[in-house]
């Protein structure tokens, strides 16, 4: 392809996925009302548990409108994962071989659960975090937040463990391509533990070292399931490569 018809192919699967994304979040406009409810939640338990004024405020007239027309571009990113995940693979599929193309499909399905499942295991341990955050707050000052700046710091702290609960596949991707091993996965398993750390250490507040971990050990587990599969697969692949040698008297070891 050359590269007008690469960007052609590019602007058709942005479009498909933007209008997944848009169909995904109409409906959500009924969702809003609990989901809101579910998001402000820990602001109510602070105001509680502390017993100070903790409240979610509009400071702009059109606030309450932008906070629920957020929600539902979330939730319509969320809920059409598979659809812009399989449109990100068909616009490298043509890029890919016809053995490796076989692999798109599988790649997909076990995108798409990772990136809910990061989004769920976020949406877990974030009330944890808006009540530690808080909780710092002195005995007598009240706790009124903006809804727009406090949805803004919700909605990006599951989406941003969503898309890092994906990294393993992509390493899979990878190494079925032959871009990487197995073995280098696993060898570099130092540097992936430093990673995942920093990232959710990022995503996390310094304080909350419990959110830290029970992040992190997921992404963990995750990156070396990823460094099983591809030593599974490159195994698979030397003993098909041996056969082959082997069938037409090709010498591996001078190669």
């Amino acid at each position: 392809m050359t590269l007008g018809a690469h960007l052609v192919e590019l602007r058709k699967r942005i479009t498909i996925a933007g209008l997944a994304i848009v169909l995904a979040a109409i409906p959500a406009w009924w969702a809003v009302n609990p989901i809101w409810e579910a998001l402000s939640a820990p602001v109510l338990e602070v105001a509680e548990a502390q017993n100070r004024a903790a409240s979610l405020n509009y400071t702009t007239i059109g606030e309450a409108f932008d906070t629920r027309l957020l929600i539902m571009i979330v939730v319509g990113i969320v809920a059409s994962s598979p659809i812009w995940l399989y449109q990100l693979w068909a616009f490298i599929v043509p890029a890919l071989h016809r053995e490796e193309k076989r692999y798109a499909i599988g790649f997909l399905a076990a995108s798409a659960p990772l990136f809910i499942g990061g989004c769920l295991a976020a949406w877990f341990v974030f009330p944890n975090i808006v009540i530690l955050l808080t909780g710092f707050g002195f005995a007598e000052s009240a706790t009124l937040l903006s809804a727009r700046t406090y949805l803004d710091f919700s909605l990006k702290f599951i989406l941003a463990i969503g898309a890092g609960f994906i990294f393993p596949v992509i390493l899979v991707a990878l190494n079925f391509a032959r871009v990487i091993t197995g073995v280098g996965i696993l060898k570099a398993w130092r540097w992936a533990i430093l990673g995942v750390t920093t990232f959710t250490a990022l995503a996390t507040p310094a304080a909350d070292v419990l959110s830290m971990v029970l992040l992190a050990i997921p992404m963990i587990g995750l990156y070396f399931a990823a460094a099983a599969i591809a030593a599974l697969h490159d195994k698979r692949v030397a003993k098909k490569d041996a056969a082959f040698a082997a069938e037409y008297g090709i010498d591996t070891a001078d190669a």
